[in-house]
């Protein structure tokens, strides 16, 4: 019997075992065959990456992983797909075409889900097939505004999502406006004489004149509706009369009416002064006597004060001027008897 071995494990392990076969399978087929390659055990033939320009996977990218879904806008044509595999040398082939990274079209809008192909293989028979496939999700079509306000003024008829045509009368001493518009969907675009955040200050023309203000919201996918806001700026007045007219003393004769400019009043001798007050029908009119502004447009009341002689009578005159600048003169003939 031959002396046992002196190292310290009498068995050869099964790593060492396998790579010995390894390596003595190598020689031979070296001296048997003439080939110079050496042999290469690859790791389970899978992608390293796998990655979209548009959209997201789901599920996350993981090599063992084959399936996937991605769900993109309804405004995106094409999409990108760039793929590498685990292991340097092995191919890949994108619906067809081997390349590492290809612009795949996606079916019309409405038409079915694309799907594309991702292989990936080695020089033996051996491969794997991912699929990806893409749908394009219909965009919102909610071009409604939920609310409109304008100030001042207010709009006629009262705002409704589907009403488009709105009317709205201020003042003519209104020189802007200002509107505010909330949109449906968030992510709907309102353009036109309103900005996309709703808010605008809108000049208008002159007294007597419309303007149209247009707010446009087009929706996701595209489809777009006009809401019109006719804004009327009213003309002057042509408003010369006045709806009052008091004395401090006496009365009036005859009695105040709005169409009659001519009066009289009667005072005792011991009055030796008289107070007229007066109210304009639009207060926007100018109350004014002798060029003495006594009510500017828009203060309704005015009044004057007359020093009144013996035995004389005083005029006192009012002049309205309507907005439009027609004017109309009130008088009052204030007789004083002697002493």
């Amino acid at each position: 019997m031959p002396p046992k071995s002196t190292e310290t494990s009498q068995q050869t392990p099964y790593f060492a075992k396998r790579y010995a076969t390894v390596a003595l399978l190598v020689m031979v087929g070296w001296s048997t065959y003439g080939c110079g390659d050496s042999a290469t055990i690859n790791p389970e033939v899978e992608l390293g990456s796998l990655t979209i320009d548009q959209g997201t996977l789901q599920p996350a990218f993981s090599g063992t992983i084959t399936q996937y879904n991605v769900d993109l806008s309804n405004n995106i044509t094409s999409v990108t797909i760039t793929a590498q595999p685990r292991v340097a040398g092995d191919t890949v082939s994108i619906n067809g075409q081997t390349t590492t990274s290809r612009s795949i079209t996606l079916s019309p809008a409405g038409g079915p889900p694309t799907v594309a192909s991702i292989v990936v293989s080695e020089s033996t028979s051996k491969s794997r097939t991912y699929t990806v496939v893409f749908s394009r999700v219909s965009l919102a079509g909610n071009n409604d505004l939920s609310a409109v306000t304008v100030t001042p003024g207010a709009l006629s008829p009262a705002f409704a999502p589907g009403r488009q045509n709105y009317v709205v009368d201020v003042a003519t001493d209104v020189t802007n406006v200002s509107i505010s518009a909330i949109k449906s969907d968030p992510n709907a675009v309102l353009s036109g004489d309103v900005p996309n955040d709703g808010q605008a200050v809108i000049l208008l023309d002159g007294p007597g004149t419309n303007k149209d203000v247009l707010l446009t919201v087009t929706a996701q996918n595209g489809t777009a509706k006009t809401y019109r806001l006719t804004i009327k700026r009213a003309a002057p007045t042509n408003n010369n009369n006045l709806s009052g007219l008091g004395v401090s003393a006496g009365s009036l004769a005859p009695s105040f009416a709005a169409a009659t400019v001519n009066y009289s009043v009667d005072v005792s001798a011991n009055v030796d002064q008289i107070t007229v007050t007066a109210t304009k029908s639009d207060p926007n009119a100018v109350l004014s006597s002798s060029g003495t502004v006594l009510a500017a447009a828009g203060t309704p009341t005015g009044q004057v004060s007359s020093s009144l002689g013996l035995g004389v009578s005083t005029s006192v005159s009012l002049t309205v001027t309507a907005p439009d600048g027609t004017p109309k003169t009130y008088t009052i003939l204030v007789s004083r008897p002697s002493r």
